[in-house]
């Protein structure tokens, strides 16, 4: 079970350097920049120890669409982005897709 925390922490700090990266204006906001980097590095950190008991296809598709999906949502709220249809769909079937993963997939050592 702790695989999924560790997956859980990865994703968390996933979203928070790529945040980071908009706010960070292209490295000219130094706090943001330091925190992405940080943030980055910590994800990366994470997702190599989920990976010791899962999958790497799963783990890293969990990873990535996940982020993907809550990117785009902190984005909608934060950046005021628009929410077409095709980002709606799109976010839906990634999710779908990361369920399906995680549900279908037998038990991780």
């Amino acid at each position: 079970m702790s695989h999924y925390l560790l997956l859980a922490a990865a994703v968390v700090f996933e979203v928070l350097w790529a945040v980071m990266l908009k706010v960070s204006r292209g490295f000219s906001v130094r706090w943001a920049s330091a925190v992405m980097v940080v943030a980055y590095f910590a994800s990366l950190f994470f997702l190599t120890l989920a990976c010791e008991h899962m999958p790497l296809s799963v783990a890293y598709a969990i990873w990535t669409g996940v982020g993907a999906t809550l990117v785009a949502l902190f984005g909608l709220a934060l950046f005021r982005e628009r929410l077409g249809w095709g980002r709606a769909i799109g976010m839906l079937l990634v999710t779908t897709g990361a369920v399906l993963l995680l549900a279908f997939e037998p038990c991780f050592t």
